[in-house]
């Protein structure tokens, strides 16, 4: 770590902006630095990850991070980036949010640390004891409206139809107000950000600069899309989520094992500690052997690994593997359900499958595998019928109560790749 944490995050096309100074005062200091988190669900989703990365690094470099979840601010809901007004959360519902995405951050910073340990903390503790008339008295007349109409997040929204709500607009001053908080408290001179929060950024410095006539800095991240443009940490089924129960441990693994070939270098670079030299090899891997997908399998495993821990990223590999004939024995029936849950699917009545079992010609038949009994005696004889991934012979074609996964699954398959998911029921 020869060089400096702001070099550090350049070179990863971390820096998107910085008030002049930041690169300057990370060199020569140790500073407090925090990143506000909004708490408008259970979990943090993967497109948090990128400023929780980042305060860990800055912790790596000696720094003192605070994670500031926002229970106070999501009462009144940040308008940047937003092209209408959220609906409003219950105050006992964002207090639980809060709590619960407490947790998770711990994944990433070291609240242990004998030199500079990460804190969290709620701005609701100060925010919901404000009084309004001492506020607007001494907070609010430090801002121009003409100020807070220039500023993006304000402009964009007032040319929209729907327009801004007083309450919205009002979102930059308590952010302001909170940075303002952590100066006093605890001597914070750096927030950080995605680039949709510059304009809060800054007028918090100028706020500082006003009432204590201190210099403060922001310093923002990039928001990030895709190569193709669109919005990253989306899928079909919606937002990736920390959250096992949310997003489980097997998906969140193929989100990264799915990434493309022009994204996952800036990804490794982004979301990894991965040194310099390792993601040098693994992007030139991408362009000399792409079909191994190295760098993909990489940043699963990472991610993985670091959200949900090294168990959970074995499972995960081999859950993976299940669906190019690996072993399935020993896992659980959610994971063989979420594995298998985009393939053809059938029920099978438990009772079929007593005795002396089902012959595998009906059962292939059934499930919809083969057409007629006749094709599927021929891909028996062929060899090309597995059940859990195990070759059928020709000579013990039945299924019975044995082959059942979990009590509950029988996975078929055709060839290399055709699945079929038989839940049996009763």
């Amino acid at each position: 770590m020869s060089h400096s944490i702001f070099e550090e995050l350049q070179w990863r096309g971390m820096v998107y902006d910085s008030i002049d100074g930041v690169q300057q005062m990370l060199a020569n200091e140790k500073v407090t630095v925090y990143n506000g988190f909004d708490v408008t669900a259970d979990s943090l989703h993967v497109g948090h990850i990128v400023p929780l990365i980042a305060l860990a690094r800055l912790q790596r470099f000696g720094h003192h991070p605070i994670a500031l979840a926002g229970g106070g601010t999501t009462m009144i809901g940040d308008p940047s980036g937003k092209k209408s007004e959220r609906s409003l959360l219950p105050v006992e519902t964002i207090r639980e949010y809060a709590e619960a995405i407490k947790g998770q951050l711990a994944h990433f910073l070291d609240f242990e640390s004998k030199t500079n340990p990460a804190k969290v903390l709620n701005n609701a503790d100060w925010l919901t004891s404000l009084n309004m008339i001492e506020f607007m008295r001494d907070i609010g007349k430090n801002f121009t409206v003409n100020y807070m109409l220039a500023k993006d997040s304000v402009r964009t929204r007032l040319e929209r139809e729907e327009g801004l709500s007083f309450t919205e607009f009002t979102y930059m001053l308590l952010q302001s107000y909170d940075f303002l908080y952590l100066y006093d408290h605890y001597g914070c001179r750096l927030q950080t950000g995605g680039s949709d929060q510059w304009g809060n950024i800054t007028a918090g410095v100028e706020l500082v600069r006003r009432m204590r006539a201190e210099q403060v800095y922001g310093m923002v991240y990039p928001l990030i899309t895709k190569a193709d443009g669109t919005k990253f940490g989306k899928t079909e089924g919606g937002s990736v989520w920390l959250d096992p129960k949310r997003t489980s441990p097997y998906r969140f693994y193929q989100f990264w094992l799915n990434t493309e070939d022009k994204d996952v270098v800036n990804y490794l670079k982004y979301f990894t500690f991965l040194e310099h030299p390792v993601i040098d090899d693994l992007a030139a891997a991408v362009v000399e052997r792409p079909e191994a997908r190295e760098a993909q399998r990489k940043l699963a495993g990472v991610m993985t690994a670091t959200v949900h821990g090294e168990t959970a990223l074995a499972r995960a590999d081999q859950a993976s593997q299940a669906l190019f004939g690996g072993d399935i024995s020993g896992l659980s029936a959610a994971e063989i359900s979420d594995i298998f849950s985009d393939v053809p699917s059938c029920e099978l009545p438990k009772t079929q499958l007593e005795g002396a079992g089902l012959p595998v010609a009906d059962l292939l038949v059934t499930a919809g595998v083969a057409k007629s009994k006749g094709e599927a005696r021929r891909s028996l004889q062929e060899g090309g019928i597995y059940i859990n991934n195990h070759r059928v012979s020709a000579e013990n074609p039945a299924a019975g109560l044995g082959d059942m996964l979990e009590g509950q699954f029988i996975v078929l398959r055709k060839g290399k790749k055709n699945y079929t998911l038989v839940k049996v029921i009763g």
